[in-house]
């Protein structure tokens, strides 16, 4: 009996453990269907109202990857595109792209087909968000110690430097030959490059010719009578065809004797150059006996760059040093710039025509030469380090407000002491990049933004026949030189029918009174970083029955 009564307050305890524990879950069931919902949407507000706030307060150019991934879902659920501005943060979308792969930008609010994670937008207005600018923070700014420059207008005045070697000015050069046939006798001058003075003997001849000519002379002017003195002229004469200089004519005229020895003088002081005979040589008509070079000038022929050789014309003031000559300078003028240039260094060959009053300056001499640049006009320069060739064109990386950097091709001419000039691209008191350009070059790729050095501008040409498209629209609502049409599928973008913005051309080529549910015929082009342009329009009459 005592054990039956035991088994009934056991069961009635577990009973009783049961009731109590289903009652304490069905409560706790009750409490949280009351208090969730309310909780949740104070929390959901709460979390919204700080993400507004915090979005419209920041840059959107700043947020991390979570916070573009988290606009990217709310543009989804918002029905946002490229084009669209968004209400939060105030700005228009450019585009979508995945950080992790750089230069795919997408028109969509999408999951990324690279990774697995959301895409991220663009939008216009922001920092380093512009396609045609790329923005870096100060803090990789002074890492990358960046250094600018302004771009002056200046007059450039330079010279341009050139070293040369010396030659003898062929234009002084003289050649003494035989007029008839003779006899060396004897010689003044013994060895090539002996210098001489102007009139000095060099050589003396006996001309057996010559006698026969003057005792024809002599032999008439003893003879009296009428008609004497035309045979004397006609005597004389003839000593002048058998090659007698007119001095040694008059000598003969005036000693009255016969004078068969001839001696042969310098006509210019210099050096004798070359010297073909010795004493007791026999010469025949037209032999050359020496060359004579003068000394009073002298050529030296510099090499300069052909790039600077526009720099030069002929006349243009020559300073000249030697180390031959120390201490010495030498005045002179461009003769000329040679027509050939030289295939391996790439120069032309200026020739320059020094005075050489006291013979310093010999062939082969080495000499550094200061040629004078006529004084251009005034024209915009900068350091020729800003100056990129990129091989198609030059570029200048431009340095703007709030550390932004654009990319700018430029027209560069002449450069002159490190200095370039810049005949198009530029405007005074820019301010340009020295250092660090392909750094940020990097960067604007990395961003997949256009602001690229070597980007490559498109023709007008090609732009105008390749990328415009045509097709039905019907006007939505006009806003400004913004209109919102539908159009149906455009196959050559592969757009399917819908909504969207597009900018109006200027009102002149506008139909009049355009109002929403016009029917019109568009053609347009696609705009980097905005919204397409219409580039014509017009408007199409309604279809029968409508």
């Amino acid at each position: 009996m005592n054990k039956k009564t035991s088994l009934i307050a056991l069961a009635a305890a577990a009973a009783l453990v049961v009731v109590g524990s289903g009652a304490w879950w069905l409560g706790m069931q009750r409490g949280m269907g009351h208090n969730t919902p309310a909780t949740a949407q104070v929390a959901a507000s709460t979390t919204a109202t700080a993400t507004a706030t915090a979005t419209a307060s920041e840059d959107p150019s700043l947020w991390t990857i979570p916070q573009g991934e988290e606009a990217t879902r709310r543009h989804i659920r918002e029905s946002l595109k490229a084009g669209d501005v968004d209400p939060v943060t105030g700005r228009r979308i450019l585009n979508y792209h995945d950080p992790m792969v750089p230069g795919k930008n997408f028109e969509a609010p999408a999951k990324s087909p690279f990774m697995d994670m959301m895409l991220v937008p663009r939008y216009a207005g922001g920092d380093a968000a512009d396609a045609s600018s790329v923005t870096v923070s100060p803090r990789i700014l002074q890492n990358l110690g960046l250094r600018t420059a302004q771009v002056v207008e200046v007059s450039l005045v330079s010279e341009v430097k050139a070293v040369g070697n010396v030659a003898w000015n062929e234009r002084e050069r003289v050649e003494l030959s035989s007029r008839a046939m003779g006899f060396v006798e004897k010689l003044h001058v013994k060895a090539a490059l002996d210098r001489v003075a102007a009139g000095a003997p060099l050589a003396e001849l006996y001309v057996p010719d010559w006698v026969a000519a003057q005792e024809e002379y002599l032999a008439l002017v003893r003879l009296t009578g009428d008609g004497t003195d035309s045979l004397q002229d006609a005597a004389r004469q003839r000593m002048r065809q058998a090659g007698m200089t007119p001095a040694h004519i008059q000598r003969v005229v005036t000693s009255g004797q016969v004078q068969p020895r001839f001696t042969l003088t310098a006509p210019i002081a210099g050096i004798v150059s070359e010297l073909m005979v010795r004493e007791g040589a026999t010469v025949m008509p037209g032999t050359t006996l020496m060359r004579l070079q003068g000394t009073r000038t002298v050529w030296a022929e510099g090499a300069v760059p052909e790039s600077q050789a526009a720099l030069l014309q002929p006349g243009a003031r020559v300073r000249t040093t030697s180390p031959g000559a120390p201490g010495q300078t030498f005045e002179g003028q461009v003769q000329t710039l040679l027509p050939e240039v030289d295939a391996v260094t790439r120069t032309i060959r200026a020739r320059v025509e020094l005075s050489n009053p006291q013979g310093r300056l010999v062939p082969g001499m080495l000499v550094s030469m200061r040629l004078d640049r006529p004084k251009a006009a005034t024209t915009l320069l900068v350091p020729s380090d800003a100056v990129i060739h990129t091989g198609r064109r030059s570029v200048v990386m431009v340095a703007e407000d709030g550390g932004r950097f654009r990319p700018v091709e430029v027209t560069a001419g002449l450069e002159v002491g490190g200095q370039t000039e810049i005949s198009a691209g530029l405007q005074m008191g820019q301010r340009v990049v020295l250092s660090g350009q392909f750094l940020i070059d990097s960067e604007a790729s990395l961003r997949g933004l256009e602001a690229r050095l070597n980007q490559e501008p498109v023709p007008t040409s090609t732009a105008s026949t390749q990328q415009r498209y045509t097709t039905d629209a019907v006007i939505d609502a006009l806003s400004g030189d913004t209109v919102t049409l539908t159009h149906p599928p455009i196959p050559a973008l592969k757009w399917p029918q819908m909504q969207m913005d597009f900018t109006l051309p200027p009102r002149a080529q506008q139909p009049r009174d355009l109002e929403a549910g016009d029917r019109l015929q568009i053609e347009f082009e696609m705009q980097d970083g905005d919204v397409p342009r219409i580039t014509s329009l017009q408007r199409v009459a309604p279809e029968p029955g409508k």
